[in-house]
This record gives structure tokens, sequence and C-alpha cells, in this order.
């Protein structure tokens, strides 16, 4: 309806004015079609969300960080009831409903809450199984989820080091790994090489987990887990010569194949492993070859781009939220928001696109549930972590309004480039046009380096497309394909068939661990047509006399003046480096306000050289480091320098 609505004011607005000219319609955003409702909680609750679970009744329960149960009555009521279930314990980070109990994981157990005489509140606090902590406060545990066969899987965090305070560790076990519950409290370790796993979830009877960026995790990813997979991160390696492990890979194999850089300064202190620009370095596809235990991630989701601190993965079931069944909602807790995931099996592995989904969540997303209505329940926290967003904490709820949105609905891997299906009818001319695309390639750095920017980075040429009779779907001819690389398609010349919109998320980001194999399209099936590409002009027949023509003195040059940055002019360069995913111009959020960048009067060159290589020493403040961004291209770095210097004038 919205969509009809501003169609129709446009061409009123064009008859009004007597206009023959094609009036510029403004898209429509996320919050068009997905409204964020806030869930009204008691007042002088903070609900730190740790933890959302539907019950069969349709009341939600909800854990926190500060060790509370709810159960809301009438969660999607104006004037919801919350009642307190359980209290004391220790930062819950999950919560899960079976057979008419509450369980949760603590930092340190399983535990099991029950109601025994039904008054609502819970009487029986069972420990389940408890593991070791060590104390270290990054020794978070995640979970449970519930496995096909009834058993729970939690996560634990590593810890950090003392001396090495940046490289996570695995101080006691099972840190670092998934491990596997029964009910009887039996223990089994499941997999290992995780850093930080905030989001484990179970799809399609599979199970499923969310990294973040850290040492050795070059960026966000989304891993498919069986018994015995290992993704990545060391630590946890330190206990595979333990009963019932299912790795034998030892630490030092690791580390004949992944340099730790463990390396002392003259005082015979470590030194801080950091980026370095322009080496020779390894790719964990590379590394994978050398250590065949090691997984590759599904889907990589950029840092920045897709978020920093990636949580839960959920499904979307059939008839929520519109076109996208099926598909996947991975939360993220840094940035505020969601990305939507659609996966495809290649050659025997997952691999799949990553897109924007809805943004401005008033704190970081990290549990989601679904509602009887088909509205999703958004549980957030930022206590200690940092995220966009005016609040530490948060319930709200999405809401679809029916109205489909113009978005990239899938995208599939090709034997000589990509499928993309649109949610709607797609322009014919805009479709068809090789200027509407654009398809570029990256990957990460393996190494103990907090993060990696992104490397390797190649501009793909775009040879034809090829668009269905229903203008749904296009099949685009990618020279330049590169397996195991993340690929950048921008469709931004992409418009809708009735009303010319643009596409609400034209950018998206397919990992293609494998290249399908098949048939190539034949070029004779394709369009070719390039807007960009100027016709030649029409020569002449015949040529003028010549004719002379006095030149005048040369005129002395004025001094060139410098351009004005203005934010019109350094928007689209914040837009296209991913710099607004953390800064704002006046506001704190992941990162500093540019405001208060320019108040430390740095210079335009020192800021260049700041964000290729950045200092997280002079911001100690923010939880989350900056990355390397050598990427940036050097005029492009300058003038938002140049920008940012100039706020403080």
């Amino acid at each position: 309806m919205i969509n009809k609505i501003k169609y129709i004011l446009c061409l009123l607005l064009s008859l009004c004015i007597g206009s023959t000219a094609v009036i510029a319609q403004e898209s429509p955003m996320e919050e068009d079609f997905y409204k964020i409702l806030r869930v009204s909680s008691p007042e002088g609750t903070l609900l730190e969300v740790g933890g959302l679970v539907m019950l069969p009744n349709g009341n939600l329960g909800i854990s926190t960080r500060r060790g509370d149960v709810f159960i809301v009555e009438n969660p999607t009521s104006p004037r919801p009831y919350f009642r307190k279930f359980a209290s004391g314990l220790h930062e819950i980070l999950g919560l899960v409903y079976k057979d008419g109990a509450f369980y949760c994981a603590q930092r340190g157990e399983l535990t099991k809450l029950i109601d025994s005489n039904q008054d609502g509140v819970a009487d029986i606090y069972e420990t389940i199984h408890a593991w070791p902590v060590s104390g270290h406060y990054h020794e978070y545990s995640f979970g449970p989820v519930i496995a096909p066969d009834g058993d729970f899987f939690v996560s634990g965090n590593v810890a950090f080091g003392n001396e090495e305070w940046w490289r996570g560790e695995s101080r006691v076990p099972y840190r670092g790994w998934i491990m596997k519950i029964k009910e009887d409290g039996t223990l089994q370790p499941w997999a290992t090489g995780m850093r930080s796993p905030a989001g484990l979830g179970i799809i399609d009877g599979e199970l499923w987990y969310t990294e973040n960026q850290g040492d050795y995790i070059g960026s966000g990813g989304m891993w498919h887990i069986k018994k015995g997979t290992f993704t990545g991160h060391p630590a946890g390696l330190r206990w595979t010569g333990l009963p019932n492990s299912p790795l034998s890979l030892t630490t030092e194999q690791f580390n004949s194949v992944v340099d730790p850089r463990q390396v002392r300064n003259d005082q015979g202190r470590m030194i801080k492993p950091e980026n370095v620009v322009d080496e020779e370095f390894l790719t964990m596809y590379e590394a994978q070859k050398q250590l065949p235990d090691l997984k590759l991630p599904a889907v990589w989701f950029p840092y920045g781009i897709h978020g920093i601190s990636t949580s839960e993965p959920i499904k979307i079931p059939e008839g929520n939220l519109g076109p996208f069944g099926g598909q996947i909602l991975v939360g993220d807790q840094g940035q505020s928001k969601i990305m939507r995931v659609f996966l495809e099996e290649v050659n025997g592995e997952m691999q799949g696109m990553a897109i924007d989904f809805r943004s401005g969540f008033r704190s970081g997303v990290l549990r989601m549930a679904w509602a009887p209505d088909g509205s999703l329940f958004v549980g957030e926290t930022n206590r200690g972590w940092g995220s966009a967003g005016e609040a530490n904490e948060g319930l709200e709820r999405v809401a679809w309004t029916g109205e489909v949105p113009f978005e990239i609905r899938t995208i599939k891997a090709m034997p000589d480039g990509f499928e993309i299906e649109f949610t709607k009818p797609a322009d014919k001319k805009s479709v068809e046009d090789i200027a509407s695309y654009s398809v570029s390639s990256f990957i990460y750095k393996y190494h103990p380096v907090y993060g990696s920017p992104p490397v390797d980075n190649e501009e793909a040429v775009i040879k034809g497309v090829k668009v269905s009779e229903d203008g749904t779907k296009a099949r685009i001819i990618v020279d330049g394909l590169k397996q195991y690389y993340i690929h950048h398609l921008f469709l931004e010349g992409v418009r809708e068939r009735d009303t010319f919109y643009s596409l609400v998320h034209p950018s998206a980001y397919y990992t293609l661990n494998n290249i399908p194999s098949g048939a190539s399209i034949a070029m004779t099936e394709v369009s070719t047509f390039d807007s960009r590409v100027k016709k030649e002009e029409p020569k002449a027949t015949a040529a003028k006399p010549a004719t002379t023509v006095k030149t005048p003195p040369a005129a002395t040059p004025k001094p060139a003046q410098e351009e004005e940055i203005t934010l019109e002019i350094v928007q689209p360069l914040l837009a296209k480096n991913t710099c607004i995913a953390c800064h704002q111009k006046d506001t704190k959020q992941v990162g500093p306000a540019y405001v208060d960048v320019a108040k430390r009067n740095y210079t335009p060159e020192q800021i260049v050289e700041l964000i290729h290589t950045p200092r997280p020493e002079n911001w100690p403040e923010y939880a989350t480091p900056m990355p390397p961004m050598p990427h940036v291209p050097r005029e492009e770095a300058l003038k938002i320098a140049k920008w940012i210097v100039s706020l403080n004038k």
C-alpha cells in the first residue's frame, strides 16, 4: 500500500505542474515494510536480554544478563504482564523450554529451572552439568539450544591472556568449544575452534553457529558444525588430548602452519601482533590444505558492513516477514541490526549470500524469537560490549506491514556468474543494462592479529545478463569469479518495473566456497547493452574552411582554491568505505563521533594514517578496536580526513 500511495502522489504531482519530465521518486526504506515496536516493561526493569523463548501457550520467556528469568503474558499486546520466574543466576546468555521446564546456561553450568508447586515461580534450580571456570571476565557461556535428539548444545568463550592480553586462551576445559550435554549430565566435547560463539542455532535439524571478528578470525561468519569440526581459533586445541575428544589436531601442529607470532622485544616482553601491509599472507582456505579438520565458514559477514558482533541465527518460517521464508536471520550486537542469509549447497558444502535486513534497534541485537502472529521478538543488550542505539538494553518487536519490498530475494552461484532473484519484477531496461551491476571480490588474512582488512581486492567484469520472461530473475555472466572469495554484488541501477523504485538493499555479499559445474550461457542469449558506453558521433561530410583567429594574451592564472569538502561530498565515501557502520558525525556509536575525533587536532595526513593503521590505544574507552583499513584509497581517505578536520573550525 505504501508503494502505491507514493507512486500515485508522484503521478498527481506531475499532472499538477504540467511537466512531461520524469519526476524522481523517493524509494521506500526498511522502515516502510518492517516496523520496530517497543515492548513495554515494568518501570525499573532492566532487560539486558540474554535469552528468549516462546512457550507453547504463547507466553514469552526472557533471561537476562543480570541473572533473572521473566515470563511475559500477552507479549504482543500493548500492556504485556511481566512475572519474575527465577533470580540470582549468573549472567544467563541463553534460554530454552522443554517438557515443562526452562534450561539456561550460566557462566559455569547448565541449569534446569522447575516450578514444582505450580505457583508461577521456580522453586527448584537443578544443576545438569557444571564445567570449570577460571574466573576471567570473558568466559561467557552461551546456550543452550536443543539438538534433534533432545540433548543440549552449549558453547564457551575463551579468556584473554595476562602478558599476551590480546590472545584468546582456553585456560580450563572446554573453553573455545561447543559441548553436547545429555539430560543425565553426561558431557561430550563436540567441536572446537570457537573464539566468541554467541550465536548457536539449530537450522533444519543441523547445528550452526556465528562467530565474531577477533584474533585468527578475519571477520564475522557463520559455520555449519558437525562433530569434530575445527572452525579456526586455536585456543581450544589445548584439550584435544582429553578423553572423548572428537579431534586429534594439536596446538603444535596448528602453529606449524599458522605462525602464532609470539615474538619478544629487547626487554623480553611479548609484542602484540599487528597487521602488516603488503606482506605475503595466509588465507584460511590455504591453511585448510594442510589442516583438513579446518572448516570454512558458509558465509562471511564483512566487518563494519554486515555487523561487527554477530549473534543468534534463526530460520524464517514460511509466511513470516514476507517473501523470505526458509532463509535465516542473524542478529548483530555491535551495530544493533539484523542481516538476512540465503544458503545453498554446492559440491557438498554450504555457501551463500548475506544482505542487510533491518537496522535501527535501540541496543545490540543478541536474541530473537518468533511470536505466534508471525512478528519477531528482538532481545537487546550492550553492557561491556558497546553497540549502536541510545539504550543499554531493550526488548522490541519487528512487525511486517504486509507490503512486499523490492529486494534481492536470493543469489545463487552459477558456473559463469550468479543468478539473482528479485521479490518483484524488475524494469526491463534497467535490469538488462550491464551498467546496473558491479561485482568485486576480496578475502581475509588468517593470522593471530585482531581481524583482517579485506585483501586481494579485485573488480570483476560483467560480460552479459539474461533476464527471465517475468523479470524476476537476472543471470549475470561474470569474468573473474574466485573460489573461496567473498563477492560483493552491487545492483545500484536495477529498478522495480511498476514504480521504478530502487532496491531497498542493492548491496549483497556472496561467499563462493565452490563454483558449480554445468553449462555456461551462450553470449547470443544475453544482453550486452551498457549505458555507460557512448555512441560515436557521426563524422562530418565536409570540412569547413579554416579561419584565422587571433589568440588573446594569456591571463595570469589565479591560484587554485581548494575544494570545500562538505558532508554531501563525503557521505558517499563514508558509506562506500563502511565508515558509517561505526561512526556518526555527532553521536558516539561503536567508535567515537567525528566531532570528537576532530577535537584531537589531528592533521588530515595523520587521520589518513590512522584510517590505514589505527591505534586503538588512542581510544581506550571503546571496547571494539578499529580494524586496519589499508584498502581505502588514499585520495578518498584524505577527503574524509579533511572533512573531519573541518568539524573543529
